[in-house]
């Protein structure tokens, strides 16, 4: 079986956020949450994989890590 991107979850203090997922998402939500599972050994909360998912979606966006890198050098440039 292939490695799966999410591995474990980190332990950091949550923010609630509340939202609306198509039914398609959830489903694959439950099926990844699932398959870690079976990975790992451990059940999963489907809910508990979005945060990491969106973290790494955003670690690895180059067009919004230029974006970052820009606003912190303007940032940086004003104190």
């Amino acid at each position: 079986m292939p490695k799966l991107k999410i591995a474990t979850l980190p332990d950091d203090k949550p923010v609630k956020v509340a939202t609306e997922l198509p039914a398609s998402v959830h489903r694959d939500l439950v099926a990844y949450a699932e398959a870690l599972a079976s990975e790992s050994g451990q059940r999963i909360d489907p809910a508990k994989l979005i945060a990491p998912m969106l973290a790494r979606f955003m670690a690895t966006d180059r067009a919004f890590a230029k974006l970052r890198r820009v606003a912190q050098s303007l940032d940086a440039g004003k104190e």
